[in-house]
C-alpha cells in the first residue's frame, strides 16, 4: 500500500500537488477495492450457505433472510468505506450527516428481519403454547413493527446530529392530547380493536350474533375481518355488516363456534291438554332422528316445560354437528313434527276463550225475588 501511495505521490508531485493528498486518495481507493473484494467473498459465502442449509431438516430458514443478510452486509461495507473516506479527508461536518442517513437507511433491513423473526416465533413458539398472551404480543408487534423501527431510527438519527429531541417529544405529547380530543371516537375504536386482539372473544371464521343487521335480514354471520377500527361480519344473507369495535366491546357477544362446532338446539312445541304426552314425545324424537346432522350422542330428548294457557308446552333438545345448521334444524323438526302430529291425531292447540253471555232482562226478576225473600 505504501509503495502504491509512493508512485501516486510522484505522479501528483510532477503536477505540483501535495503528496499527502495523493496518499489519502490512494488509501480511499484501496478501501473501496478491499470492500468490493470483501463483498464478493461474503456474497459467495452466503450463497453457499443458502444451498447447504436446505439439506438440514432441523433448520428452516426462509430465502428472504439471505436477501436481508446480503443487503445488511452491503450497507455495513458502505458504512465502513464512508467512515474511512471521511476520516482520510477530515470531513468532520459530513460525518454526522453520514451516520444519520445510514441509520435511517439501515431501518429497512432491520424491519424486514424483525418481521421474519416474529413469523418464526409465531410458527415455532406461539402455536405450541397453551396461553394466548404470546400470540397477542406477536400480532401487535406485526402491526406496529414498522412504525416502531422507523420512529426509533429517526430519534437516534436526530440525536447523532446533535438535535435535542426532548422538545419534539413534548410537542408530540401535546399534539397527541389535542388529536385525542378531536378524534376520540376513532381512538376509542382503536383501543377497542387492541382489546379485541388481546381478549379474543371471537376469531376470524367464528359465527356470532349480529345485533345491528338490517331489519328483516339474518341476525347472525361469520367474522371475516378484525381490524383496528372496525370488525366485518358477513351474514347468512351474504350481507357484510361493518361494526365499530367500540360498539362491540360494549355489548354481549354470542359466539356459536368459539370452542366447539357442535351446539344444542331447543325447539318449543305445544300439544293439547287431552293429547297423549308420551306418544307426542315419541313422535318428536322420531322427527329428530330423521336428520343426519343431528347427533345420536348426546341423544335427543323431549321435556315438559310447563302448562300453558291452552297447551302443554314441550321442548325438544337436540345436539347438532355444525352450529351453522341451527336454523335448518329448527325448520326441519318443526315441519316434520307437524306432519307426524297430523297423521297420528295429536292436536297442536291454538289459544281458546270460553265466553258466557248473560241476558240481564231474564236475570232481573229472579234477582228481585231473592231480594224480597231477604228479611
Amino acid at each position: 500500500m505504501n509503495t502504491i501511495a509512493g508512485y501516486i505521490d510522484r505522479v501528483i508531485s510532477f503536477f505540483g500537488a501535495e503528496a499527502s493528498l495523493s496518499r489519502s486518495w490512494a488509501n480511499a481507493i484501496l478501501a473501496v477495492l478491499a470492500a468490493f473484494i470483501l463483498w464478493l467473498i461474503i456474497k459467495q459465502a452466503l450463497t453457499i450457505l443458502e444451498k447447504k442449509i436446505v439439506h438440514f431438516k432441523l433448520i428452516q430458514v426462509r430465502k428472504e433472510l439471505f436477501v436481508i443478510l446480503r443487503k445488511a452486509a452491503g450497507l455495513l461495507l458502505i458504512w465502513l468505506v464512508g467512515v474511512m473516506w471521511i476520516r482520510q479527508f477530515h470531513l468532520t461536518m459530513v460525518e454526522k450527516i453520514f451516520h444519520a442517513v445510514f441509520i435511517i437507511v439501515a431501518a429497512a433491513p432491520v424491519k424486514s428481519f424483525l418481521l421474519i423473526f416474529l413469523e418464526y416465533l409465531e410458527r415455532n413458539l406461539a402455536k405450541r403454547t397453551q396461553t394466548a398472551v404470546d400470540n397477542i404480543v406477536i400480532d401487535l408487534l406485526n402491526k406496529f413493527s414498522g412504525a416502531i423501527v422507523y420512529a426509533t431510527a429517526a430519534v437516534i438519527a436526530l440525536d447523532v446530529l446533535g438535535v435535542n429531541v426532548m422538545p419534539f417529544i413534548a410537542g408530540a405529547g401535546v399534539m397527541g392530547v389535542a388529536v385525542g380530543f378531536a378524534a376520540k371516537d376513532t381512538l376509542s375504536n382503536l383501543i377497542a380493536g387492541i382489546l379485541l386482539i388481546i381478549d379474543r372473544p371471537f376469531e376470524i371464521g367464528d359465527r356470532i350474533e349480529v345485533w345491528s343487521a338490517p331489519a328483516g335480514s339474518a341476525s347472525w354471520g361469520d367474522v371475516i375481518d378484525i381490524g383496528l377500527r372496525a370488525t366485518r361480519i358477513k351474514t347468512t344473507d351474504n350481507i357484510v355488516v361493518i361494526i365499530p369495535n367500540n360498539e362491540i366491546m360494549t355489548r354481549d357477544i354470542v359466539n356459536y363456534t368459539t370452542i366447539f362446532s357442535s351446539i344444542r338446539v331447543r325447539i318449543n312445541i305445544g300439544v293439547a291438554y287431552d293429547a297423549d304426552i308420551a306418544k307426542a314425545k315419541a313422535l318428536i324424537l322420531q322427527a329428530a332422528s330423521s336428520a343426519d346432522w343431528i347427533l345420536a350422542e348426546p341423544a335427543p330428548k323431549v321435556v315438559v316445560r310447563n302448562f300453558g294457557e291452552s297447551s302443554v308446552d314441550l321442548q325438544a333438545r337436540v345436539w347438532i354437528k355444525n352450529a351453522r345448521k341451527r336454523m335448518d334444524t329448527i325448520d326441519h323438526i318443526t315441519d316434520t313434527v307437524k306432519g307426524l302430529f297430523d297423521e297420528n291425531g295429536i292436536e297442536i292447540p291454538f289459544p281458546k276463550r270460553d265466553i258466557t253471555i248473560v241476558d240481564r232482562h231474564t236475570a232481573q226478576p229472579d234477582q228481585q225475588k231473592k231480594d224480597a225473600a231477604v228479611p
